[in-house]
């Protein structure tokens, strides 16, 4: 049997009061795609850290064809062949494709960078990609899909053996996730290792040969792709079992609180819907169809240039998010990093932001006793797995970041929450919490918009679905005709406006 290219031997990484792993043992092969899985929190981020050098274990040791990697660096894993493509992709977006391929390596003639030459290597590593990109390019004029190659392109001109992936397919289109798919398969293929690390079960069962559970710090088990089930990987992840994906829920609609009639945009013609109390509403379609651009007009963070809004049947004009927030609409965005939280500040200080000033006094002075109370309220309403209300809220799972910005608008008593990818980049453990807390918000009378491009999701969480094409309303389906096929259908009706 051929000797792993990679092990990771009986690797510990205390913290203090808390073991990120505890006594990991594991190995990788040439020419296999091996996935990670695990809860967010069950050691995934540290596991690559350590192979990347970036992180040292407590004990424990790190061996790369046969030898043992002392006093390991980020630097010296990657001129080893080991590389890591991370969620946030590490390019400098102002410079050119072949640039970034090449930065710090660049070939020289009297003493300038001899572009040609760069330009010409960078087009043989895109070929051995199948890429076509002009290496002359700008990395900050590319989808987020093709700077995702560029990285690739990178690691591959660095003679790479062994490709990390972290959440890759994050942010990709459909067309995009193929394409990547290809490029995997070329790579394994070539004899190269892969460490796939992804949420999304589909993907780990058509790309990967073998998968890794890991749990609270502890690896579980590995196992062939073909030996095991998705129900058995989540059982494996969770310790528990998860009997429905989505929570039993029969919808309770009440009253008509939201109409939008005719709402155009820069982007959006036309858009016209109904939203009621106890309903969840689901928006589909392809990506730039228009979802995301509708909730952004609804909440006033994109300027109406036609149309009209009204709440509770009164005619409303919402010009900013303010607006929104003063009449009841709150938004969980599709990027919660950049736009729902404030990263380097605490899950108290994330919870009462928008809250602040009913808790303040003639001086302005904020009340904090009150806030601390009502913060605390809130986690322990919304289980919000933190140390303290005082943690950096960057340092939370995704499933409690998202926790975090919901209890935010809970504190405002919002009638109108409209989720934008609701649990993206969220294990399924946390996601089903997300989706019982969901149906929690239309029990209690809210109307809830779900936009998501997980089909899956999105059928079993809505009672009526709205699907756009190119800025326009392309159908609508009550939830006994929701089905993938009608969806996708209605979906690819670019030039169809709803009657």
């Amino acid at each position: 049997m051929e000797q792993n290219i990679l092990e990771l031997r009986h690797i510990t990484k205390l913290y203090p009061g808390v073991a990120a792993l505890d006594d990991v043992s594991l190995g990788f092969s040439r020419g296999e795609v091996h996935a990670i899985v695990g809860e967010n929190g069950a050691g995934k981020s540290t596991f690559i850290k350590v192979i990347t050098g970036a992180i040292q274990p407590t004990k424990g040791e790190v061996v790369f064809e046969g030898k043992k990697i002392e006093d390991n660096s980020p630097q010296k894993s990657m001129a080893l062949g080991i590389t890591a493509i991370y969620q946030e992709l590490n390019l400098l977006k102002h410079l050119s494709v072949a640039e970034n391929i090449y930065y710090n390596r660049y070939k020289k003639k009297r003493g300038l960078i001899d572009f040609a030459a760069l330009e010409r290597d960078a087009s043989e590593v895109l070929d051995r990609l199948g890429v076509r990109i002009d290496p002359k390019m700008l990395v900050k004029d590319l989808t987020v899909g093709y700077q995702q190659l560029v990285e690739i392109a990178k690691s591959l001109s660095q003679n790479v053996k062994v490709m990390i992936m972290d959440e890759p397919s994050a942010a990709l289109t459909n067309n995009e996730l193929e394409y990547l798919f290809e490029i995997v398969k070329t790579l394994k293929k070539e004899g190269m290792a892969i460490l796939y690390i992804s949420h999304r079960m589909e993907e780990i069962f058509e790309l990967c040969d073998k998968v890794s559970v890991f749990r609270d710090g502890h690896y579980i088990r590995t196992m062939n792709i073909e030996d095991t089930t998705q129900e058995e990987l989540i059982r494996l992840m969770v310790n528990r079992e998860l009997n429905d994906t989505f929570p039993a829920f029969v919808p309770q609609r009440g009253e008509k609180i939201l109409e939008v009639k005719n709402i155009a945009t820069e982007l959006l013609r036309g858009v016209s819907f109904e939203a009621y109390r106890g309903e969840r509403l689901g928006f589909a379609g392809l990506v730039g169809a228009g979802r995301t651009e509708t909730a952004r007009a609804v909440y006033g963070a994109d300027r109406i240039l036609q149309g009209e809004i009204y709440i509770r049947g009164e005619k409303t004009k919402i010009q900013s998010p303010e607006d929104a927030i003063k009449h009841g609409i709150a938004l969980i965005p599709e990027d919660r990093k950049q736009q729902g939280l404030f990263l380097n500040m605490s899950v108290k200080d994330n919870i009462s932001f928008v809250y602040a000033s009913k808790i303040t006094n003639g001086l302005g002075i904020i009340n904090r006793k009150k806030e601390e109370e009502i913060c605390g309220e809130q986690i322990e309403k919304l289980t919000v797995k933190t140390p303290s209300m005082h943690q950096f809220v960057k340092n939370l799972s995704g499933g409690n970041q998202q926790k975090v910005i919901l209890g935010k608008w809970l504190l405002m008593n919002c009638d109108i929450i409209i989720f934008d990818e609701p649990t993206r980049g969220i294990d399924v453990g946390a996601k089903q919490e997300i989706y019982e807390l969901i149906d929690e918000l239309a029990r209690q009378g809210k109307a809830v918009i779900l936009i998501s491009s997980e089909l899956p999701e999105l059928m079993g969480m809505s009672d009526r679905i709205i699907v756009m094409a190119e800025g326009r309303i392309s159908g609508e389906l009550e939830k006994s005709e929701i089905n993938q096929e009608k969806i996708l259908e209605l979906a690819s009706k670019a030039q169809e406006v709803l009657a």
